[in-house]
């Protein structure tokens, strides 16, 4: 029994080498737009520029100009290295933290922001 076992397994692996011998080889030609890389640098700048994508926000103040004015003055001198923005959505300003490419990315910021501004919360803009 041991005997035709290793007979199974010797000829197994002969088949399986020799249908590895007999591979086919060719050429592919691939024809494509010349516009392809062109769009596809255009994408990538997009992502960059956070233009493309799903992003997320921290939200730290919305109400009236004046408070955002302030509220967003004291951020930057605190925390220089995330962007911020005053938005205007009727009838209010909010004042709107980084640009985070995930969830997690924003969560930790925001645990450091919260230090600070303890109503800051995470969200992600809809798509306008």
């Amino acid at each position: 029994m041991l005997r035709r076992t290793k007979l199974i397994i010797t000829s197994s692996l002969l088949l399986g080498f020799s249908a590895l011998g007999t591979a086919q080889e060719g050429t592919q030609n691939i024809v494509q737009d010349e516009r392809i890389p062109e769009l596809l640098a255009l994408k990538t700048q997009m992502t960059k520029d956070s233009r493309l994508g799903d992003r997320y926000r921290i939200q730290l103040y919305s109400g009236d100009n004046n408070q955002a004015s302030k509220i967003i003055k004291e951020y930057r001198t605190l925390y220089p290295d995330w962007p911020s923005t005053v938005v205007y959505e009727t009838p209010n300003y909010k004042v709107w933290v980084g640009n985070f490419r995930n969830s997690l990315e924003a969560d930790r910021a925001l645990l450091e922001i919260k230090k600070t501004f303890p109503a800051a919360f995470r969200f992600k803009p809809e798509k306008r």
